[in-house]
């Protein structure tokens, strides 16, 4: 993450003290989420379980003049280990007033090598935090009397990518989860919305997958020419986490220059 990337082009004073907690913080989409919601005053708290990528930006937030991020090493596959994590931090910074559930890995898969192990590992990763996360934040959120939920979901699936299925089950469910709890939660002003990105260009994607060939498709698919970054999926974070998306929930909201 650039320092040049800190610069935002809105401010929300509605998020200002506001305590905020971002599954998957340390890199990538989740680290431009903390760093932009450090910027407008929030006071957050992340988990991850990249432990040197985690300090680094939190050194970085600090050395650009911003207050430390809560943040602790957790593999959210451990649920019990994720549910004390948002309770301690709770304990720290108040009741959430967001959550965002942003932790997800799009590692590479056949449908032929997949055992039942691997299944579940990727459910463990991709489906079951975004669950129990929400189930940990939702009393604090009843006691403040609103609150506002943010699922990562994910065009690939949508465009009928391949060579991810295991994920593409995973994120597709997103949807089903915020609509589902959209009803229930909305009786106490909890809202709820998916944000799904397109191909967003992370240090991992960046060396992983982009090359001549997939250039050629980001260019034939997307109807802008630029490239996604994570402040681009920040920047839609920060607006339904404020009160400028009172009156959004049960919606997904694409940030993928038009591939979709």
């Amino acid at each position: 993450m650039a320092k040049s990337e800190l610069n935002l082009n809105s401010t929300y004073p509605s998020l200002r003290e506001q305590a905020v907690f971002i599954t998957g913080g340390g890199s990538g989409i989740g680290a431009a989420m903390v760093s932009a919601f450090v910027q407008q005053g929030a006071r957050v708290a992340f988990v991850d379980v990249a432990e040197a990528a985690s300090q680094a930006l939190t050194q970085e937030l600090v050395a650009a003049g911003y207050p430390a991020p809560w943040w602790r090493k957790c593999d959210v596959r451990d649920i019990a280990a994720l549910q004390t994590a948002v309770a301690d931090a709770a304990g720290v910074l108040g009741d959430f007033a967001v959550l965002v559930n942003n932790v997800a890995s799009d590692d590479r898969h056949t449908l032929e090598s997949v055992t039942p192990e691997y299944y579940d590992q990727r459910m463990a990763i991709n489906e079951r935090p975004a669950f129990f996360a929400i189930q940990s934040v939702v009393p604090g959120m009843q006691r403040r009397g609103s609150g506002s939920i943010i699922n990562l979901g994910s065009t690939g699936w949508q465009t009928k990518g391949t060579g991810y299925p295991c994920y593409a089950i995973a994120k597709s469910s997103v949807n089903g989860l915020t609509r589902g709890l959209a009803k229930s939660l909305g009786a106490d002003r909890i809202r709820i919305n998916t944000v799904s990105p397109g191909w967003v260009m992370t240090e991992r994607q960046v060396a992983l997958w982009l090359n001549t060939e997939s250039e050629a498709e980001l260019q034939r698919t997307q109807c802008l020419p630029d490239k996604l970054s994570g402040h681009d999926i920040a920047r839609m974070v920060l607006f339904l986490a404020s009160d400028d998306g009172a009156m959004c929930t049960a919606q997904e909201f694409k940030v993928d220059a038009g591939w979709a």
